[in-house]
């Protein structure tokens, strides 16, 4: 991850606002322009947004909230769709040429538009009268918004001249993508009443409020407890021949298209030394082993090997929707010297996984886009080893720091969490809730022997709106006083949200923390549940009772 740096902010933010041609001195009274006007209100670009507006059938009729929020994701869709185009000669030029740089910059870029053009139709879709449709919405454009960036950053670091068109088109769906999102933001935040919306705020925000606190919420329906009810596979694997698959590719592979049931593939006990991928059409898997010591999923992948890159590292990679895992570990071998190395990516909706172990160094899981839950499992790695711009909750789950060296005698640096969110319109972050921040028996050796070398920290900042909550945790002594550390000097110290409540053990103690961290009211906890972070209460509940239990 360390190669997709953050000392480059999120061009968002360094974007100019362009003037607004062609609008006429009575444009203040002119009805449709005050329509656009009351909905770019929403927009950090209000006048680039009010421009790409006027130039659509908009500019000519009076418009409501959702005919204003469609257009102006069509307009984005508009632009992905020109740069899945770009990508698509790029790759073919690059190919001819035999520029191998090129080449796979352009095969992944080919993969993040065609998610952003997945998310896109999905929002489009949505119906933004109803409120849990609004929340989709806003889900699917957080991740859009997030694939739009990999694009950019891709072509970026290409570093080619002949790409900068490319990327300033790109800088344009970026802005006019952050504007849809900001509406639907609003929608969600202020209702229809355009006149009412403003841009979208963080919990650093100044005077900021929220509709969703609450204290004392009931989330006990989703811890996970084991009832020992019996799961039967539609397919199984094993190493010994004795099953209708060898592999876990080969399993998926054969899983049906598009399934709206889960389809539930037994992997046996064993080491299965493969790479994975679960492609978008494979929705609704579930991926079931012996034991998450027991099932192991393994690869040895990093970021330096040609071609590969951190995304293209990871043991198994994650793109359909529903996907669910139980009881099996996914891991990846390359040891703490190769750099960024994933065990776990994961670019699926509503995804849960369940007694399930993650363990690499660098960058062990990539919980990369969308709504994602964690319960039960347990998590290791050295270095920001649970990174990406989910929405994702961790519960119940024991999270790890592991030496980066083996005798790690002369200290090392290990933050947890980096969070990377883009634009506070996002309805990303990471929430820990009830689970276990400690060490491995071996760097806890080290630790104890010379605690001031060894600097653990809960997280820091990968990205201009990082946002990271530890709530009703036990933090081990590892974790230093202060908490959290900064990415890069003062970078997003005054965006980011790091926040704390109710936790407990010796790391806990908050009152060296550093001061851009906060603590959390207990009237806002709830904004963190599962029901309302993530919508769980909408479709956990069912793979709960059916599958995970």
């Amino acid at each position: 991850m360390a190669a997709i740096m953050s000392g480059m902010m999120i061009v968002l933010t360094l974007l100019v606002m362009v003037s607004v041609p062609g609008l006429s001195e009575n444009s203040a009274v002119n009805p449709v322009s005050a329509d656009i006007s009351a909905a770019c209100q929403a927009s950090q670009f209000a006048e680039a947004c009010k421009s790409s507006l006027m130039n659509t059938s908009l500019g000519s009729k009076r418009a409501g909230a959702e005919e204003i929020v469609k257009t102006a994701i069509g307009l984005s869709l508009d632009g992905v769709k020109e740069s899945y185009r770009l990508s698509e000669s790029l790759l073919a030029s690059a190919t001819d040429s035999h520029n191998f740089n090129s080449t796979v910059a352009a095969h992944y870029c080919l993969e993040a538009m065609g998610a952003a053009i997945r998310t896109f139709s999905r929002s489009g879709a949505a119906s933004l009268g109803k409120r849990a449709e609004v929340k989709d919405g806003r889900a699917w454009m957080s991740a859009a918004l997030t694939y739009e960036y990999d694009f950019y950053s891709a072509f970026n670091r290409l570093n080619r001249s002949d790409l900068t068109a490319t990327i300033q088109q790109m800088n344009s769906t970026m802005t006019i993508t952050s504007t849809a999102l900001s509406m639907v933001a609003a929608i969600e935040t202020y209702g229809r009443d355009m006149k009412l919306w403003r841009p979208p705020r963080t919990e650093r925000s100044a005077n900021s409020s929220t509709s969703e606190t609450s204290s004392g919420y009931d989330d006990s329906i989703f811890d996970v407890h084991n009832n020992g009810v019996e799961l039967l596979p539609n397919v199984t694997v094993s190493l010994d021949n004795t099953s209708e698959y060898s592999s876990v590719q080969a399993a998926v592979d054969g899983a049906p298209d598009f399934s709206v049931k889960v389809f539930v593939i037994h992997v046996k006990a064993g080491v299965y030394r493969e790479i994975v991928r679960v492609p978008p059409s494979k929705t609704n898997l579930m991926l079931v082993g012996d034991g998450m010591d027991r099932t192991v999923i393994t690869g040895s992948m990093n970021a330096l090997q040609p071609g590969v890159g951190t995304p293209g590292s990871a043991t198994v990679g994650v793109n359909a929707d529903g996907f669910v895992a139980r009881d099996i570990m996914f891991e990846n071998s390359a040891g703490p010297e190769m750099s960024q190395a994933v065990a776990l990516r994961v670019d699926s909706d509503l995804s849960a996984f369940h007694r399930c172990a993650i363990v690499g160094h660098q960058d062990t899981l990539y919980a990369h886009t969308l709504r994602q839950f964690y319960s039960n499992c347990r998590i290791e790695g050295t270095v920001d080893f649970i990174f990406g711009n989910a929405a994702a909750i961790f519960r119940n789950s024991t999270i790890l720091i592991r030496p980066r060296i083996l005798p790690s005698k002369n200290g090392e640096t290990s933050p947890i969490a980096a969070h990377g969110r883009l634009d506070p319109g996002q309805s990303t972050g990471f929430v820990f809730d009830k689970c276990i921040i400690n060490g491995t028996e071996q760097y806890l050796i080290d630790f104890h022997a010379n605690p001031q070398i060894h600097k653990a920290y809960l997280g820091r900042p990968w990205k201009l709106f990082s946002r990271t909550i530890i709530m009703r945790s036990y933090i081990g002594d590892l974790i230093r006083p202060e908490g959290w550390q900064p990415w890069d000097g003062t970078f997003a110290l005054d965006t980011l949200f790091y926040g704390e409540s109710d936790n407990y053990g010796p790391g806990a103690n908050v009152s060296a923390r550093v001061a851009w961290s906060a603590q959390i009211s207990p009237l806002a906890v709830g904004i963190y549940s599962p029901q309302t972070f993530i919508q769980a209460d909408r479709w956990l509940p069912f793979l709960l009772s059916n599958y995970l239990n």
